[in-house]
């Protein structure tokens, strides 16, 4: 007869016996550890024992996977309406303030579209194909601050970029005309874009949209930026706005979306009136 010998109990010498089969493993008996009086019997379960145990133990688990899948649809519907409600109140938030603000803007917007008409030939108001959230295109509207041919002259001053990856600037651009300079300076070039709000394409806060050929070049870790309806300010713009570099431009936004929420939009609005009265990063 084969004997196995058992580590020592941590509650002593009592025994513990073995409740599984030691037919497939040679074993007849098992000898406690410190007990050399005490042998568990040999314990053998028939076929329909062994079924009937993999039937429970199959059950038991089939039970255990069906509460997971519950829990999950919990947790992903409890998020769904999170986002549905957080992104209500943003857009609630947008149209008040948007629509309020609109009285106060129009005198300011008809002074600056009879300055920049006789300032220079070609439409007051400019078109630009911008990309909003995950990639939709919409049109981007904004006073003209530059001549008409800017966007042709664009190439031959690539070298005179100031700014580093994809973003072209220049703080002494030769495209924008006398009255573009002050409007750039006091973002005054940005208020059309109260209308892009209302059409729901932009919101008052969050990241700046992109041209498209700035988000072909985009890598992929750039492109979370795109997860956010783009703003006409943002943490970006009170932060140094065109000072900023790039990467640091990206990082900004990534916070934002990172920590998106309505008190954080208040807060961003309240610092982009000092921003804009310094016109710090600006041009």
């Amino acid at each position: 007869m084969q004997v196995l010998r058992s580590k020592p109990l941590p509650d002593g010498n009592k025994f513990r016996p073995y409740t599984g089969s030691y037919r497939f493993s040679g074993v007849d008996q098992l000898k406690a550890g410190n007990n050399t009086d005490v042998y568990a019997p040999r314990v053998v379960l028939t076929e329909a024992e062994k079924t009937a145990r993999m039937v429970e133990i199959h059950a038991q688990q089939a039970f255990n996977k069906g509460l997971s899948r519950q829990r999950i649809r919990l947790l992903l519907l409890t998020w769904v309406i999170r986002i549905k409600i957080k992104n209500n109140l943003k857009r609630c938030l947008d149209l008040i303030l948007a629509l309020g603000l609109l009285p106060f803007a129009l005198p300011v917007m008809a002074i600056t579209a009879l300055a920049i008409k006789l300032d220079s030939p070609g439409p007051v108001i400019f078109r630009q194909k911008r990309v909003g959230k995950w990639g939709k295109e919409f049109d981007c509207y904004k006073f003209r601050s530059m001549d008409v041919d800017a966007e042709a002259r664009k190439q031959e001053l690539m070298d005179m970029n100031e700014a580093d990856k994809v973003v072209f600037k220049i703080r002494q651009d030769p495209r924008v005309t006398r009255v573009g300079r002050l409007i750039r300076k006091l973002s005054i070039d940005e208020l059309p874009q109260l209308f892009n709000v209302i059409e729901g394409n932009m919101s008052l806060v969050g990241p700046r949209p992109p041209v498209p050929a700035e988000v072909s070049q985009y890598d992929f870790d750039t492109f979370a930026r795109l997860d956010a309806v783009p703003g006409i300010t943002g943490l970006q713009q009170v932060s140094g706005r065109s000072d900023l570099s790039f990467q640091r431009w990206v990082e900004l936004d990534l916070q934002y979306i990172q920590e998106q929420s309505l008190l954080k939009d208040i807060e961003i609005l309240i610092k982009t009136i000092p921003a804009v009265i310094t016109g710090k990063g600006a041009y």
